[in-house]
């Protein structure tokens, strides 16, 4: 959707400034559409009634829009409950939250509860996502909250109990345990916070892992997985990663069915565990084992390694009690890490960020977070396929500070992962968005600190890049480069693609990652001087002789006559393809130049502003398509250079959608308009900012003066 100016900088400061107060830390996170949780439940418990929750109600629409729209047979016979309605001892949690408490329903988000099982390993992470102290009895009043990770914030969900049913039992998630309800509860924060329960369809189990931690995470293809990996995953699981993995289904007939040997295909995993034991009938041998887990609850791998086979029979008692083995149909098993990998296609591993890791013992991150948008006809630049465009993607400069401490064959370099993440795109599904087709591409900086152009990408390859753009929510890489600086471009692969992204760098050492926003100013060029007498061009003087026609005996012209003459010379100049200047454009004109507050121009103020007019004039021509009258917005960019003005994206963004038109072009009349403005605002700023620094404070009536009258 497009952004207004106004509104994008008001959301901007708010965040900005929410962010100096601590807003959307752990500690303090956001309050999700306005709901305090601890104000609402007082509120109910003194009115003595339960919490109905009118953001997300329980009806139809908080199902779903599609297949479960209110026009799908299968909402029909759906009944909201709250947990007292359905049995009689509802607990939140029975004997603490466990991997057994995720059975999946009839929603396709195996891959969310996937992630809620690797949740339920690492206790602190899942009491931040669950806050304890919530139950049935004490203090019951229908609320209950949960807390997610959300593009760079924690936010904190607030829900009702009332919960889908279907003759009398839990449609969705739900636990092996009748009366216990804090994973479909938390199902329904997650559903609250992306729109609805069908909304949550189909996804990847990163992004839930994600979405539960704040970390980043790393992908990897079986049949190109490192030499290393079972190294890799041992070692990510005492770092308290999360971990799940996969089977691709390339027939989409197939999604989500068994094989021979009990796996689903399509269908998500969590790695719960990677041992390695000694066999009893072998001296030295070991085997390496991998412990997975069905988010089903059921329907376990058969093969060698599975609950009941006889491999089990090689391990001594010790060895069995250490792997915690049990028989039993409860979705979890064993197999070994050879049948790991011949039978999984991708496993993926959920680096935390340093806040989540409190152990010093542990490896901990260097972490920076950069917000960023793309904007049609602006900043939306596509690939480097496109190199017309791909310069005015945004650029985020990284500067590699300290190199690894355990260099790969005496190699200095820094180790480091560039996450880029699009924002709201499974929110916006109801409303036909879907995901871009993303990618980054690394440059290394040669001293330039300012925004770098199209010349800079068309003379200099890549220092590195993600291995494909890919319609996933994220793409993510690791690298190893030589500490220095570097720059970042995030796009979509085609270009005129508009949404917002987030753009992470982890690193084992230092390093910051900054958008690199050119500093906002002008150049002032003296004017040139007025013709003396007998040295005036033909062009002057038949411009004095129709200055004097107009104006009559004062001297003077208004906006209406300056649009006369403007239109009569620009309108003999066919390389403009123009219908001339509009009465608005005009009044601008005489705004900029009306140094004694007559609102008319002098023969001075005409002459200096005609000066203006013909040297932007010769940009315009220079950067217009042949024929067409008009410039690209991306150009623009590159000809509000050549004026002598350094914005930075923002600004840019702004001026896109003020005086594009729906092709993203912009006309002589409003390239001019835009100019003019610039202008007079600079000169204006200038004038208050007497001290020079930076900065000016007004009242509201100069404030309403300044911008009405420009």
């Amino acid at each position: 959707m497009p952004y207004t100016p106004s509104g994008f900088f008001c959301d901007r400061l708010i965040r900005e400034r929410e962010r100096r107060d601590g807003e959307g830390s752990l500690g303090k996170p956001l309050r999700f559409s306005g709901q305090d949780f601890a104000a609402l439940r007082q509120e109910c418990l003194r009115k003595k009634s339960l919490f109905e929750d009118d953001t997300f109600p329980a009806t139809v629409e908080s199902l779903g829009y599609k297949e479960l729209g209110a026009k799908s047979n299968k909402v029909k016979n759906i009944v909201w409950k709250r947990p007292k309605e359905i049995c009689e001892n509802p607990e939140f949690i029975v004997g603490g939250a466990s991997r057994t408490d995720i059975c999946q329903g009839d929603l396709g988000d195996c891959w969310l509860l996937a992630a809620i099982a690797c949740l339920t390993l690492y206790e602190k992470l899942l009491y931040r996502v669950v806050p304890q102290e919530q139950s049935f009895s004490d203090g019951y009043a229908g609320v209950f909250h949960f807390q997610f990770w959300r593009y760079g914030d924690w936010v904190d969900v607030v829900i009702d109990d009332r919960i889908p049913t279907f003759n009398n039992q839990l449609v969705f998630t739900k636990s092996a345990e009748r009366n216990e309800f804090w994973s479909a509860l938390l199902e329904k924060a997650y559903a609250k916070l992306h729109g609805s329960y069908e909304a949550l369809k189909g996804g990847n189990t990163t992004e839930a892992m994600e979405d539960f931690t704040g970390g980043v995470t790393e992908f990897y293809e079986m049949k190109e997985a490192p030499k290393e990996l079972n190294k890799i995953m041992k070692k990510a699981l005492e770092r308290g990663s999360l971990m799940g993995c996969s089977i691709d289904s390339l027939v989409p007939a197939r999604f989500e069915t068994r094989t021979t040997t009990g796996l689903v295909k399509g269908h998500a995993y969590s790695v719960t565990a990677v041992q390695e034991c000694k066999h009893t009938t072998t001296k030295d041998s070991k085997v390496r084992l991998v412990r997975l887990r069905n988010p089903w609850g059921q329907v376990e791998w058969t093969g060698p390694w599975s609950d009941n086979s006889k491999e089990w029979t090689s391990l001594s008692k010790v060895e069995k009690e250490k792997l915690q083995h049990q028989n039993a149909e409860d979705g979890e098993f064993w197999m070994s890490f050879e049948d790991f990998k011949k039978n999984f296609t991708k496993i993926e591993i959920c680096n935390l960020t340093p806040d989540a890791l409190e152990d010093d013992k542990i490896h901990k991150w260097t972490v920076s977070v950069n917000e960023g948008r793309w904007v049609r006809g602006c900043s939306a630049g596509g690939c480097r396929n496109y190199p017309d465009t791909f310069w005015t993607n945004p650029q985020y400069r990284l500067r590699l500070l300290e190199e690894d401490d355990d260099p790969e064959d005496n190699e200095v370099a820094c180790s480091f992962v560039v996450s880029l993440m699009q924002k709201n795109r499974r929110k916006e599904r109801k409303m036909g968005a879907n995901l871009f087709t993303i990618g980054f591409a690394i440059y290394e900086m040669h001293g330039n600190k300012q925004h770098m152009q199209k010349d800079f990408f068309l003379a200099n390859s890549s220092k590195a890049r993600c291995k494909s753009y890919i319609n996933l929510r994220e793409v993510t890489q690791r690298f190893r480069l030589s500490p220095g600086e570097y720059v970042i471009v995030p796009s979509t692969y085609e270009p005129h693609q508009e949404g917002e992204f987030l753009l992470r760098v982890f690193s084992e050492k230092r390093n910051t990652s900054e958008e690199i926003e050119n500093r906002i100013e002008a150049d002032h060029p003296v004017p040139a001087p007025a013709s003396a007498v007998g040295e005036e061009s033909e062009e002057d003087q038949r411009f004095r002789t129709i200055f004097q026609e107009i104006a009559g005996d004062e001297m003077e012209i208004t906006a209406n006559e300056l649009k006369n003459l403007l239109n009569k010379v620009v309108s003999k100049n066919p390389e403009l393809n123009t219908e001339g200047f509009s009465l608005e454009t005009c009044r601008s004109m005489i705004a900029l130049m009306d140094m004694d507050g007559t609102g008319r121009l002098n023969l001075q103020e005409f002459r200096h502003l005609w000066n203006k007019v013909k040297q932007w004039q010769g940009i315009f021509k220079h950067y217009s398509v042949e024929q067409s009258g008009s410039i690209s917005s991306y150009e623009m960019r590159n000809a509000v250079n050549d004026a002598g003005y350094r914005l930075n994206n923002q600004l840019y963004d702004i001026i896109t959608m003020r005086y594009g038109n729906e092709s993203m072009n912009i006309d002589f009349d409003s390239f001019i308009s835009c100019l003019v403005r610039l202008e007079a605002m600079f000169r204006a700023f200038q004038a208050f900012d007497q001290d020079g620094d930076g900065s000016i404070r007004l009242s509201a009536l100069e404030w309403l003066q300044l911008t009405m009258y420009a």
